[in-house]
């Protein structure tokens, strides 16, 4: 068997390069997908996307323990299951944006619920055991560190490129009553949707035949099968408080961040009417990324996890809140401030997974069993609910502050008093939920730099 190393680093890049493309499709284009192409209202919107996303939630649960119950192939305990779902994924991807906007509405909304059902559920297919691979890949804690920074480089990376391509080739400008306005174009957003999906489906083989397990499964005996259990996992739980307290936190930034994603389109192009804009501010937030990772371990080691996060949440707050205050019309001060609150969110996501390691860690102090699969789909379970609830918000908030959709070639202006209240979204919503992650990282997760350290002590002794 090959030593691990830049094969590995890279098959673990291509696997999240692949399928972050779909997750900026969904958290970034799919609202505005089912408004202006589909012609569906907020109302339903909001509620295919909710009740989907928390059907995802228990698919992520139960994909986790199905991965733990069967046993191994000759591929490996994961990532076999990447070369089996990686095709249903994409072809689940391409179904979903299907532009269908001139069927009859009831039609509509049913196709919608069956196609992201199946989208979600392979979603799951793939991600669950996609992100469990890398404790089967090493057991060195160095070259999990380096999957972590890898995984996270090959999602920047394509979100750079879904954020800046999408908004350039797609939103057309359209002339109405006397002026203009920008709308996805239909026919560029599903040919677009196809190259993506092409460039996923050779990542994720990338993935599969560069990745390698070197981590034997422990084949549980008889006698320990009832510790096996999702109750008994559940159980632990309980006692976990580091786990409650990243899991709320982990909500509420996916809700800011799924909100933020989905409404900052409407922000751009219908109060800044600036679509193109939409694209730099995409690369922005990768740079973001790339910004704040070379300072990562250094700011870690000089002052934990749990006390950078809760800076840097503060920043981002502070920085929400000044733009919703201002409320400014200049959309090159609204990227300049929107640019600092985003690395908040960038030093979180890049640091998450250590987080999580940390979790895992706690559990197995407090249990005595390590349980990574049910562990990471649990937390995993988490964050899809805070995804669901971004996505019913967000569509709902739409309608409420008087968004009207449309759908195949019709073009529709929104009032003033929409477009000012989408501003007002995007911009007070991050702001209160970025300084109350603060909050709950601070006065509610116990790991803080110095419990980090005794911990790893004690287990490194056992």
């Amino acid at each position: 068997m090959k030593a691990f190393g830049i094969r590995d680093k890279m098959g673990y890049f291509w696997g999240d390069f692949g399928g972050c493309f779909f997750y900026i499709l969904n958290s970034g284009f799919l609202m505005t997908f089912y408004t202006d192409i589909m012609g569906v209202s907020g109302y339903l919107v909001g509620i295919v996307l909710f009740a989907a996303r928390m059907y995802s939630a228990c698919s992520d649960v139960f994909m986790g323990r199905l991965i733990d119950r069967v046993p191994p192939s000759g591929e490996g305990k994961f990532r076999v299951w990447v070369r089996r779902m990686s095709l249903p994924y994409v072809i689940a991807t391409l179904l979903l944006f299907l532009p269908l906007g001139n069927l009859p509405m009831g039609v509509k909304v049913a196709y919608m619920m069956v196609t992201y059902l199946f989208f979600v559920s392979m979603g799951s297919a793939y991600g669950i055991p996609y992100g469990a691979m890398a404790a089967a890949m090493t057991r060195e804690p160095g070259e999990r560190a380096a999957l972590s920074t890898f995984r996270n480089v090959g999602s920047s990376v394509s979100s750079a490129i879904a954020n800046f391509t999408i908004p350039i080739v797609c939103i057309t400008t359209v002339a109405v009553d006397g002026g203009t306005v920008e709308k996805l174009n239909s026919r560029n957003f599903f040919l677009v949707v196809v190259i993506i999906c092409i460039l996923a489906y050779i990542s994720f083989r990338a993935c599969y035949r560069m990745c390698t397990e070197r981590v034997e499964p422990k084949q549980a005996k008889a006698s320990d099968k009832k510790s096996a259990t999702l109750l008994d996992s559940l159980k632990g739980l309980v006692h976990n408080r580091p786990f409650w307290a990243l899991s709320g936190a982990a909500i509420i930034l996916l809700l800011s961040q799924q909100i933020v994603g989905s409404i900052n389109a409407y922000v751009y192009k219908d109060y800044f009417g600036e679509s193109g804009l939409l694209s730099v501010a995409g690369l922005l937030m990768t740079f973001c990324t790339f910004a704040v990772a070379p300072f990562m371990s250094g700011i870690i080691r000089r002052f934990g996890k749990k006390e950078a996060v809760c800076a840097a949440a503060f920043t981002s707050g502070f920085f929400y809140l000044l733009l919703f205050a201002l409320h400014t019309e200049n959309v090159w001060c609204y990227l300049a401030i929107s640019l600092l609150a985003t690395f908040g969110a960038a030093f979180f996501n890049t640091i998450v997974w250590a987080l999580v390691m940390d979790v895992i860690n706690y559990q197995e102090l407090i249990t005595g069993t390590r349980e990574e699969a049910s562990i990471y789909s649990l937390y995993s379970f988490f964050r899809k609910v805070g995804q669901a609830l971004a996505g019913g918000l967000g569509a709902a908030a739409l309608s409420v502050v008087g968004y009207v959709s449309a759908s195949g070639n019709q073009v529709i202006r929104q009032s003033q008093e929409t477009v000012n209240n989408i501003y007002n979204m995007a911009t007070l919503i991050p702001g209160i939920a970025y300084t109350f992650i603060a909050l709950v990282m601070l006065l509610a997760y116990p790991l803080s730099r110095t419990k980090v350290l005794e911990m790893t002590k004690t287990l490194s002794r056992e």
